[in-house]
């Protein structure tokens, strides 16, 4: 079911999407249908739109408050620190740290901040993940390595998505204060899966982004990074129609 899950939120993404529609589209022009051939260069159209820091910026600027970040003025006193999983490239031949992707290594980052900011907080690493390598392996041994101390870290390696990331960590996070770290797109979602197991969290959202910044000489220019946000974005909501899904058919699923 998780696998199954995860190919067909992974094909709803924009490049897949769009990206396969066209090509069917582009097939069956080539069987005289004029309307696919029209439909397929819309698809590409619509998808070099969402690579554009332009389109992207005007998609996610609701979506990224900076009202989710923490303030360690707010909070004199924090007990469990959460850092949920994210991508990892598992290498044995490589450190630890360059083992987590860029969006693992950045909510890192930020928890160890606040690790460093809140001594007697526990820190808690989660995740997943595969080739014997798990999120939570990864970010254990960076946080060692940048000055956290072993005896205040606790890992969660079995968790593979952000449903049993809650689930497995709510019986060790009531009556707690928990700073919840994660990716600012993902942080609604999250806290929401959270609050839902009981536990009330303080958002430490990170992984920014503000592409209104660049010149407009760029604004218009198709990249990676930018189609790599949007797909973010995309994620996100389909993971929020499938726990909506899930609650509908059972008000106790997540």
């Amino acid at each position: 079911m998780f696998v199954i899950k995860k190919m067909i939120g992974g094909l709803l993404m924009p490049l897949p999407l769009f990206g396969l529609f066209a090509c069917l589209m582009l097939l069956l022009a080539f069987k005289g249908r004029k309307s696919a051939l029209f439909l397929s260069t819309l698809s590409l159209i619509v998808l070099l739109a969402l690579s554009t820091p332009f389109i992207a910026n005007l998609i996610i600027q609701n979506n990224e408050p900076a009202s989710l970040a923490f303030n360690t003025l707010k909070h004199p006193k924090i007990d469990k620190i959460v850092v949920l999983g994210c991508d990892i490239n598992p290498n044995p031949a490589l450190s630890a740290n360059n083992q987590l992707g860029n969006c693992a290594l950045t909510r890192l980052v930020e928890g160890v901040k606040l690790a460093k900011h809140y001594p007697n907080a526990e820190l808690i690493v989660s995740g997943g993940g595969y080739k014997n390598t798990t999120n939570s392996g990864l970010m254990y041994q960076t946080a060692i390595r940048l000055g956290v101390n072993k005896s205040r870290i606790f890992q969660n390696p079995k968790a593979m998505d952000t449903g049993e990331e809650a689930k497995l960590l709510a019986s060790k996070l009531v009556d707690f204060k928990v700073a919840l770290v994660t990716s600012v797109l993902h942080m609604p979602r999250a806290k929401d899966l959270f609050n839902a197991q009981g536990i009330e969290v303080i958002t430490a959202a990170t992984d920014y982004h503000n592409f209104a910044a660049l010149p407009w000489s760029k604004q218009f220019i198709p990249n990676a990074h930018a189609l790599l946000v949007v797909t973010q974005y995309s994620h996100e909501v389909v993971g929020n129609i499938w726990i909506s899904l899930r609650r509908w058919i059972d008000p106790e699923a997540l």
